[in-house]
């Protein structure tokens, strides 16, 4: 807070710039030079780190021990092994849960608010209630920041959110969930994306992508095309390795290659004709044979994935007519609303998590090696090379 005397003083003269008042300036990391010199790592950095102390007192210990003189520790554990040892230490999964905790209540709360949602509903008045509770009930966290949880909600807000609650407010639940055709108008540069492509149709899903169909009610099907997608890919790995090995000079498909340098599957054919009466080309005969089998085999699988994959899209689309009104409110405010901001919360946890253990690894790899030892390995080297010189029968000044 800023008290109106300081904004209105002559050296602010009401002006309302916000780095006037605030500054956002990261502090200075200063280097310690006699760790650097002797080693150890400075106490003063360790204690730095006291909010999260607080936390996970275990976790100094796990991290740091006592160094070889006062006002310096070491490190216990190698640096790659930093954050392992941090998700793995009770009191950090302790405060993750209570995160956990925290959003269930959040979302047990305001579940009924956001599946009662009806035609009309003024968007507004529903987040500031969703916003201002979430506040509340992250104000007693430490270390992590409520605005920064706050404001994962106002961005998915932003960019999904609010869309959503419009069109439940302007359509009510089953007809925002209907799906509608891809509107092109090039005169007016309006080119949307579609969700879903059936033959020449292309369809939009506002309310609902056909993602949220799929993982709700056809992940058997999902699992079947990611099988048949990693045997799409394996095929085409082994195809590209083959046509690798067996170009370039002397390569025995090197004749199959077009203008462009590239092996096509005409040209393995023209190539096959061209060697039916060659006896002494089996070899190159064996090559094609097998580069073609590969061809036909990565067509074959990427055939079967595209099958796969429009009967499944066709199943999606006649899914739509038949989800009731509870089913929309399922997929929408659990799937989608909850599962998201969720998501944003968990990021913020692995933020925290990715800043804390960023920092120990930062303080054991800046004084992990003082300028006495790193003297000495480079006298190690400069003997070796010396060394070598010789054996070489180099001499020099």
């Amino acid at each position: 807070m800023v008290p109106v005397s300081e904004i209105a003083s002559p050296a602010n003269d009401c002006n309302l710039n916000i780095p006037r008042y605030i500054d956002s300036s990261e502090p200075e990391d200063l280097h310690d030079l006699d760790a650097h010199l002797n080693g150890g790592i400075p106490n003063r950095d360790v204690d730095a780190l006291e909010p999260y102390w607080n936390v996970f007192p275990s976790l100094r210990k796990a991290l740091f021990k006592h160094g070889d003189r006062p006002g310096y520790s070491a490190a216990r554990i190698d640096t790659a092994a930093v954050k392992p040892t941090i998700l793995a230490n009770e009191e950090f999964r302790s405060y993750a849960d209570r995160v956990q905790s925290l959003f269930k209540k959040w979302r047990k709360a305001h579940e009924p608010l956001l599946k009662g949602l009806e035609v009309d509903v003024i968007p507004k008045s529903v987040i500031h209630t969703l916003s201002e509770d979430l506040l509340v009930r992250f104000d007693s966290l430490p270390l992590l920041d409520r605005y920064d949880v706050y404001q994962r909600l106002m961005d998915y807000w932003a960019d999904v959110m609010q869309d959503d609650v419009y069109l439940i407010g302007a359509d009510g639940w089953l007809t925002a969930a209907k799906p509608r055709l891809l509107i092109e108008k090039k005169d007016q540069k309006i080119k949307e994306k579609p969700d879903l492509t059936i033959g020449r149709k292309k369809y939009k899903m506002d309310l609902i992508p056909p993602a949220l169909i799929v993982a709700h009610y056809f992940a058997a099907e999902q699992g079947i095309i990611q099988d048949l997608q990693a045997k799409q890919e394996a095929a085409s790995r082994e195809l590209d390795e083959f046509i690798d090995e067996h170009t370039g000079e002397d390569g025995l498909l090197e004749d199959a290659t077009n203008d462009k340098g590239k092996v096509t599957k005409g040209g393995v054919k023209d190539r096959l004709k061209a060697l039916a009466d060659e006896p002494e080309s089996d070899d190159e005969y064996k090559v094609l044979t097998r580069c073609l089998e590969l061809m036909d085999a990565e067509s074959a699988a990427a055939r079967a994935l595209k099958a796969a994959q429009a009967a499944l899209d066709r199943k999606v689309l006649a899914k739509y007519p038949k989800l009731t009104e509870s089913d929309v409110k399922t997929l929408v405010v659990d799937d989608k609303w909850f599962a998201s901001i969720q998501d944003g919360i968990d990021a913020e946890v692995q933020r925290l998590t990715q800043q804390f253990a960023g920092r120990v690894k930062e303080l054991e790899e800046r004084y992990a090696q003082p300028l006495p030892q790193l003297e000495r390995h480079v006298a190690a080297l400069s003997t070796q090379v010396a060394n070598h010189l010789k054996q070489m029968g180099l001499t020099w000044a």
